[in-house]
């Protein structure tokens, strides 16, 4: 019998790449351009700050470990029940529970190819095995993910819309996705960007959630609502995913300035309001913008886009990233994902947009 010498993790842990964040601070530049995290470009609702802030006086306090106030208010906004909604810390912590829950060693977990880098790492730090399903032109391919589930398969992420590719699966494609699992494979349907489409087809997983006894919804306030911050994600699951969820998450997962800014957020309608028209007006705007460069464009339902750079190396991604960077403007590179020639940039204020929209046809003229 062996004796290890130092503590051993569990099987796949060694083999995660840790995630890294997009890039915050730029050389040089006291306030760059931030375009690189999908991050609100209006900021939160002024009712959110006030409620958070009115809580300086109180953290000495555990909050509602049953998140209460949170679910009503988006039972409310959505016309769900409740007690249907588990809250947690960001959508994160519950992509990480649902796996904790339902995957494990010698089990399977899909995910699209260029889909969201938290579900192969969720995987992996459970001893699971993540399998990466091959997309048709940036699109997740439902075909696909039914011709590689296998008896070992336990749960599907998939991101709709997509990040990073801004792409999305109709209703009723989602609803063929559903109906060729198995009864046994949890479909998590991640809508982190459902607030952002604007398209009659789409329908962000509550309809089959109602259905079926293993879909889940995962939702965030990090998009839309602009509470990166704080943390804060929720999901809308069938009875007994809950009472599982609800078993296995940290008692307090939740801060108590993270659940009423939540709430004040929900209800203020207004808010949001402004936030989904500023993103079509200048996703539309930007868009055209690239495409009239030369820059071949998934069209994208979110608050980004994903422009694919040529393959000449003074005009190739990094070329581009490295361009923007020196100019206090901050993209995301895509090598993580599968897609070394692409930069994802994030919709911004109108000022921040046109700023980027002439320094990349600046850099595609070579100036």
């Amino acid at each position: 019998m062996t004796t290890a010498t130092a503590p051993v993790p569990g099987p796949g842990i060694l083999d995660i790449a840790p995630y890294v964040g997009g890039e915050a601070t730029a050389p040089g530049v006291e306030r760059p351009i931030r375009l690189a995290s999908n991050e609100s470009a209006l900021g939160p609702s002024p009712k959110a700050v006030a409620a958070y802030r009115a809580l300086a006086d109180e953290i000495h306090r555990y909050p509602d470990g049953s998140s209460a106030e949170l679910r009503a208010a988006l039972g409310r906004h959505h016309g769900l029940d409740p007690e249907r909604i588990v809250c947690g810390s960001g959508s994160d912590e519950l992509i990480a529970l649902l796996q904790r829950a339902y995957a494990g060693p010698s089990s399977e977990v899909l995910y699209s190819r260029h889909g969201f880098l938290m579900y192969p790492i969720g995987a992996q730090a459970v001893g699971a095995t993540p399998v990466a399903v091959p997309e048709r032109e940036l699109t997740a391919d439902v075909d696909g993910f039914l011709a590689r589930v296998t008896p070992r398969t336990r749960i599907v992420f998939i991101a709709n819309p997509n990040n990073p590719t801004g792409t999305y699966l109709s209703a009723d494609e989602m609803a063929r996705l559903h109906a060729g699992l198995p009864r046994n494979v949890v479909l998590a349907i991640d809508a982190a960007y459902a607030e952002f489409v604007n398209r009659n087809d789409y329908e962000p997983g509550i309809a089959l959630v109602n259905r079926a006894e293993n879909v889940v919804m995962l939702r965030t306030f990090s998009k839309v609502y602009a509470l990166a911050g704080l943390r804060l994600g929720w999901a809308y699951c069938p009875p007994a995913i809950v009472d599982v969820l609800n078993r296995i998450r940290g008692p307090f997962n939740v801060s108590a300035p993270a659940l009423a800014a939540g709430v004040a957020a929900v209800e203020d309608v207004a808010a949001l309001a402004r936030a989904r028209a500023h993103n079509q007006r200048w996703l539309a705007w930007f868009s055209d913008r690239l495409t009239a460069l030369g820059l071949q464009l998934t069209p994208s339902v979110g608050n980004f886009v994903l422009p694919r750079f040529p393959d000449d190396p003074r005009r190739n991604a990094d070329a581009a990233f490295a361009f923007l960077q020196s100019r206090g403007i901050l993209t995301r590179q895509m090598g993580g994902y599968g897609l070394p020639q692409h930069l994802r940039i994030t919709i911004g204020t109108g000022e921040e947009m046109e700023i980027v929209a002439a320094a990349l046809a600046e850099f595609m003229a070579g100036a």
